[in-house]
């Protein structure tokens, strides 16, 4: 095999791929990327076997061939040479050199043959929207998964296609992130439970273009994206997801209107407060007008005023903040609605469209707290 590239174009393609190297795995092939250049066209690939990246490497194919060498040691030298063309070329012997103007490295590589390559994922059954669309539906719901895996159902987010929307679920057991969109064009229904590591690394590499779009493919076990000669493909979370519908309620006793800004700031510097472990909660003092912002705890008090418009009940009630950031960086809108029942029931914050749906749980408070 010979090819030959520009740094930059080498550094794209292998960025790309890395996300998809394991750390940890019992087949050492597997901390390779691949290299193919026997269909006269240049494809990177990386396989943890639960989540595989392909991806087109813009060149010239001078000599077809595969060869697999180790990822973090081909990355390390593509991200220290200097910009201009590349040479990378194998011999019989799996031995890759790397020329550069005057730099020459030789590393061991491997027999490409030997490399898990990606399952095949049929094409039947697909949606196709805007990159900047998906990007911005996993940004504003991904927070809400778990990190641990006490329950695997919720370090994913659960897509549901149907009735001519697309709808991303998440949730971690203290909160709730859901966003949907419009589909155009023939779609075909499905449901799946994708993993939330899958999406981080999607958001790291899908652009947010909104004039390309990207496509995606679903069977019973996996799910593929792909965009912009890239091929991303996932295993599914086997599993029944949560009743969503049975969780959400349109009942309220105090509904209030604030401006997301001010709230988030206000919330922002609401955490100054709770460094070195300090769990202490946010308490929302709610009346006609005016939404009061207090926290308690051992480093100081913090005291704020911030107006709003509010129907039905005064109301007092105590969330972790962390939360309400969360909620507030993922919403666009100018003006938020936040809706509450009891200080003990979640509050919900919704637009009219429904477009998108929060629930955060709140802390149960004491006198102590503030």
């Amino acid at each position: 095999m010979k090819i030959v590239c520009q740094t930059s174009d080498l550094l794209t393609g292998v960025n790309t791929v890395l996300k998809a190297v394991p750390v940890r795995t019992t087949m050492p092939i597997l901390y390779c990327v691949l290299i193919d250049s026997t269909t006269d066209t240049i494809y990177f690939t990386a396989n943890d076997t639960e989540l595989g990246i392909k991806t087109k490497v813009l060149g010239q194919v001078e000599e077809g061939g595969i060869i697999a060498i180790n990822a973090q040691i081909f990355s390390d030298i593509i991200h220290k040479l200097p910009q201009g063309q590349v040479t990378i070329e194998s011999d019989i012997n799996d031995v890759v050199k790397i020329t550069c103007e005057k730099a020459l490295f030789e590393i061991n590589g491997q027999n490409g043959v030997e490399f898990v390559g990606l399952p095949e994922v049929s094409k039947e059954h697909s949606i196709t929207l805007s990159q900047f669309n998906l990007k911005e539906l996993i940004r504003q719901t991904l927070f809400a998964t778990a990190n641990v895996e006490t329950n695997k159902l919720m370090t994913g987010e659960y897509f549901e296609i149907k009735d001519g929307r697309f709808k991303i679920v998440a949730l971690d057991g203290h909160r709730i992130a859901i966003r949907q969109t419009s589909l155009e064009g023939a779609f075909d229904e499905g449901d799946m439970i994708v993993p939330g590591k899958t999406l981080s690394e999607i958001l790291k590499i899908l652009p947010d273009d909104a004039e390309k779009t990207v496509s995606l493919y679903f069977t019973d076990n996996h799910i593929a994206f792909e965009f912009n000669e890239t091929f991303v493909i996932s295993r599914l979370i086997e599993g029944s997801y949560f009743k969503i519908d049975k969780m959400i309620s349109n009942d309220y006793t105090t509904k209030i209107q604030i401006n997301r800004k001010q709230f988030s700031e206000c919330l922002d510097r609401s955490t100054l407060l709770r460094k070195s472990g300090n769990d202490k909660p946010i308490i929302l003092s709610i009346s006609d007008g005016n939404l009061n912002l207090k926290v308690s705890s051992p480093l100081g008090k913090m005291d704020e005023d911030i107006e709003v418009s509010k129907e039905g009940k005064n109301l007092v009630i105590g969330f972790n903040p962390d939360f309400l950031i969360d909620i507030m960086r993922a919403v666009d809108d100018e003006e938020v609605t936040m809706f509450f029942t009891t200080p003990q029931s979640p509050c919900f914050i919704r637009d009219e469209d429904a477009r998108y749906i929060y629930l955060v749980l709140p802390i149960a408070i004491t006198e102590g707290n503030y």
